[in-house]
């Protein structure tokens, strides 16, 4: 992709892959599912998943799978508001962005 992509449109993405999974969802995962519309490593991700949870948009929790632990990612009621903001923020932009590539202003 030739477009940066900042850090809201990364947390708008994330979040909305993590609100597909009631139950909550793993990093490797959510860097696939990220991977259909962006690519992203998980390098990069990590960091994203650290400032949601931070900014309490994402709760934690781990879970034994395979005998190790695995650790799930699950959006908060916070984080479901945050992620409706950008869904509104995402669609004005891309309208106005799309009306001005098509001749528009």
């Amino acid at each position: 992709m030739v477009f940066n992509t900042g850090a809201a449109l990364l947390d708008a993405i994330v979040l909305a892959v993590v609100a597909k999974e009631e139950e909550g969802t793993y990093g490797y995962k959510i860097t696939q599912d990220v991977r259909v519309v962006l690519e992203i490593s998980e390098s990069t991700l990590y960091p994203v998943l650290r400032r949601l949870m931070k900014d309490e948009c994402l709760s934690v929790y781990d879970m034994e799978f395979g005998g190790r632990n695995r650790r799930y990612y699950k959006i908060t009621e916070k984080g479901y508001a945050q992620l409706q903001l950008y869904r509104i923020e995402w669609k004005n932009y891309s309208q106005k962005i799309s009306g001005l590539f098509e001749g528009g202003r």
